[in-house]
């Protein structure tokens, strides 16, 4: 395989999840620019599409907490965990009463408040990755 083969198949996979399209496309592009490859999804019957279509995994699912569909927030990250293993959950805009049942579905702190900087999605994706090598 070429080199430039392999630093695509190195890049992590997100999967950005919100219905609010502007906030969709400028999240998406901001992750693009940081290198990583996006797909994006504007309900969570889309990203469930997606994820379950993705080859390879998809590394991180970004979801805002209130999608339209038929699973979101909560519901939407544990079917995530038990379907999707291989799929880090990151809920944004999660209310703060929700914060510890939050912790329990994701590892490291559930999720970011919004509005949020985009720098504090790439540290906590990168957190995720360090996280996911240090367990192989």
């Amino acid at each position: 395989m070429s080199d430039a083969g392999s630093l695509v198949e190195e890049r992590p996979r997100i999967l950005v999840l919100d219905a609010d399209i502007v906030v969709r496309h400028v999240l998406a592009e901001y992750l693009r620019t940081c290198g990583y490859q996006v797909a994006e999804a504007a309900s969570a019957d889309e990203a469930l599409d997606l994820l379950a279509d993705a080859r390879p995994p998809f590394d991180v699912m970004l979801a805002d907490f209130a999608v339209p569909g038929r699973l979101a927030g909560f519901a939407l990250a544990a079917f995530v965990r038990e379907h999707h293993p291989a799929v880090e959950v990151i809920l944004a805009g999660t209310p703060a009463k929700a914060a510890n049942e939050a912790a329990e579905l994701c590892d490291e702190g559930p999720h970011l408040a919004r509005p949020y900087e985009p720098q504090s999605v790439i540290e906590r994706i990168k957190q995720l990755m360090a996280a996911r090598a240090r367990n192989r």
